[in-house]
């Protein structure tokens, strides 16, 4: 029986990270603790098999990509916009702390909720539809030409992909924290 492996990772830290900004599909870049933890993110995957690599289109998905393909000279890379940050509509660029001073209840609700979405934007039901049709092209594309894959992603696209490699339930993927330095690696059956 044959298995090959998929890499997914967060982006390193983002300046709207430390400023606790909504981002969303804003293209805040990576700071440098960011930087520092995409290059450790690196060392961690550089003697693991890559053979094609994905990544969201935004900026910090990309820089982190980039930073763990330094050990892996030559790898095709595919921009998939499904693998997006979580769209935050009207609160994208706002405050997370005063939006939650300002809001406490409805933080709450656009924070973690599944199906409620903040104005303009998307609930985490709508990013696990979005992902859900990646993940099936994913695998199918890894059994037929029975590749390892490297997946630079965010902590909102991410959630859909651990919840179905790890058969979590809805409550479970809600509650997922991703850190930025970290990767989760799943085996494929091909």
């Amino acid at each position: 029986m044959a298995y090959r492996t998929v890499y997914v990772f967060r982006h390193g830290e983002s300046y709207d990270n430390i400023d606790h900004i909504f981002s969303g599909w804003r293209d805040s870049k990576l700071a440098p603790k960011g930087v520092k933890s995409a290059k450790l993110l690196a060392r961690k995957l550089r003697n693991k098999r890559i053979d094609l690599a994905f990544s969201s289109d935004q900026t910090r998905a990309l820089q982190t990509l980039d930073e763990v393909l330094r050990f892996h000279k030559g790898i095709p890379v595919v921009i998939d916009a499904r693998l997006r940050e979580r769209d935050y509509g009207a609160l994208t660029g706002k405050s997370k702390d005063a939006f939650e001073k300002q809001n406490p209840r409805l933080y709450m609700i656009y924070h973690r909720s599944y199906t409620r979405s903040p104005p303009k934007g998307e609930s985490f039901k709508d990013v696990n539809e979005r992902v859900k049709p990646f993940i099936h092209d994913l695998i199918k594309l890894m059994k037929s030409f029975k590749v390892n894959v490297a997946i630079s992603a965010h902590g909102n696209s991410i959630r859909p992909m651990r919840k179905h490699f790890e058969h979590l339930s809805i409550a479970q993927m809600r509650s997922l924290e991703n850190a930025h330095d970290r990767y989760w690696a799943y085996r494929i059956k091909v």
